[in-house]
C-alpha cells in the first residue's frame, strides 16, 4: 500500500517553475531553505510569482530562503 504524502512543491508554483527547480536539483520544499532568493530567480522559468508562493511556503514552515552572504544589510 502505498502512503500518501503532500506535494513536492505548493499549489501556485507553476511547472515550468517546477522543471527548472528539479533541473537546478531541488525536489522538495526543505530544499530551497540553502538557496538564496537570487540563485532561484536565475533559473529559467522561475518567476516572481512562484518566488512569492514558495517563500510563503516556507515561512509557514518555520523556513526561509538562505541570505545573499555579499549583499549588505
Amino acid at each position: 500500500m502505498k502512503a500518501t504524502s503532500e506535494p513536492a512543491f505548493p499549489k501556485g508554483v507553476g511547472q515550468p517553475a517546477i522543471r527548472a527547480l528539479n533541473g537546478a536539483g531541488y525536489f522538495r520544499l526543505e530544499d530551497l531553505a540553502g538557496a538564496t532568493e537570487a540563485e532561484l530567480m536565475s533559473l529559467h522559468g522561475m518567476g516572481p510569482k512562484a518566488l512569492g508562493v514558495l517563500r510563503e511556503a516556507l515561512a509557514a514552515k518555520g523556513l526561509s530562503f538562505a541570505h545573499n552572504p555579499s549583499a549588505q544589510d
